[in-house]
């Protein structure tokens, strides 16, 4: 990874320049994993936040994922100032210029006054057409986590019945189709709430195209994760429209979600509490579903 501006190579750094102008300062955003660099650079015409990624890979993807989100969901999504593809030494580059947003992020414990201006943010995105993006559920082809978990580290799924999570995890494709534009990877550090309480959301390196729901039912992981009942968070994210009134399509939704991370996290080390709250309200699904 490139940590610093000045270690960029020059033709990158210049083909940046012919969009900033005079560079005053550069402070580089740590946690910034899927780019070579992650930055927020200060020039005389303000602060532009700045990604690039080296290499034609998943992460040149999930950023051009982002310039793409800045096209459609103008005023939720940071705006797209440049963008280039650049060679440098052989190998290419996107060097990418955002919409420096300054705030906090969301609070989304039980209690917090945050939830309704997330809601609200949900309904937003909820709304807007994602013409040319893949689906969903085409990204969820794949429905036998459970088994592929048992097969490569059983003593996860000690007391589980694969089959049937399986069986619910097969419907899931299906559930999710729908031509709304939805992030799937919202937490409380995805929301970016300025003094005046607009709401802004960043980092779609993975939107999709899905019924309008999802994206809540994603968040209601994560309210699960912060102290949330299951039953809580489900009744907070069935307040806003279009929530499913069939039970089945949420446990399909849980037990292929807490299924897919948790072979994750047990193949690729990429995991953290919200798996933990994934497997449970899968659990919680599945118990009031029989």
């Amino acid at each position: 990874m490139v940590d610093r501006w000045d270690s960029l190579p020059a033709v990158v750094r210049q083909a940046a320049g012919r969009h900033l102008g005079t560079v005053d300062s550069v402070v580089a955003v740590p946690g910034g994993q899927n780019n070579d660099l992650a930055a927020v650079v200060h020039t005389r015409g303000g602060a532009v936040f700045v990604k690039a990624v080296r290499g034609i890979c998943r992460r040149m993807r999930w950023l051009r994922n982002e310039i793409t989100a800045g096209t459609l969901a103008p005023s939720v999504a940071p705006a797209v100032i440049f963008a280039e593809d650049v060679e440098a030494d052989g190998e290419p580059w996107l060097i990418v210029g955002f919409e420096y947003l300054s705030g906090r992020p969301a609070d989304l414990s039980p209690g917090s006054a945050d939830l309704a201006v997330v809601g609200q943010t949900l309904d937003r995105i909820s709304a807007l057409p994602a013409p040319g993006v893949r689906g969903l559920h085409e990204r969820w082809s794949v429905r036998d986590w459970w088994s592929r978990l048992r097969a490569v580290a059983p003593h996860v799924v000690t007391g589980v019945d694969v089959d049937q999570m399986d069986g619910w995890a097969s419907l899931a494709s299906q559930a999710v189709r729908g031509d709304r534009l939805v992030h799937t990877d919202l937490h409380a550090d995805q929301f970016v709430i300025d003094d005046s309480g607009d709401v802004h959301v960043i980092d779609w390196g993975f939107p999709g195209a899905a019924a309008s729901w999802v994206d809540r039912a994603f968040l209601v992981i994560r309210l699960i994760q912060v102290g949330h009942t299951p039953h809580d968070a489900e009744a907070w994210a069935a307040t806003r429209p279009g929530w499913p009134t069939d039970g089945a399509t949420l446990t399909a939704f849980a037990a292929l979600v807490a299924g897919l991370w948790t072979y994750r996290e047990a193949t690729e080390g990429t995991g953290g509490p919200w798996v933990h709250a994934a497997r449970d309200y899968a659990a919680w699904r599945v118990g009031i579903s029989h």
